[in-house]
């Protein structure tokens, strides 16, 4: 699978795993430490969309860090207001 780049992917991730971690906690899965690694963040956040079919599952090959990486830049993408800084 080849993966285009969204602009601003980077900050578009850090917002992802802002919003994604309030909704793991919310939904009582568990609460992250500041002393996760991000890739473990990343994983569980990803994991938890697919099992609440919030985001579709990538396919088994595609299955890895940087293909969730950008699964969750574009999940959040898509969930900001049109005007929103990120999106510029």
């Amino acid at each position: 699978m080849s993966i285009k780049k969204l602009k601003n992917e980077n900050d578009l991730l850090k917002e992802a795993l802002r919003v994604g971690a309030r909704y793991f906690e919310a939904r009582g899965a568990g609460k992250f430490e500041p002393t996760d690694h991000i890739d473990m963040k990343i994983r569980a956040i990803y994991l938890l969309l697919v099992k609440d079919k919030v985001i579709q599952p990538l396919a088994n090959d595609d299955d890895n860090i940087i293909n969730m990486r950008h699964k969750l830049a574009i999940w959040i993408s898509k969930n900001l207001p049109n005007d929103h800084p990120l999106l510029q």
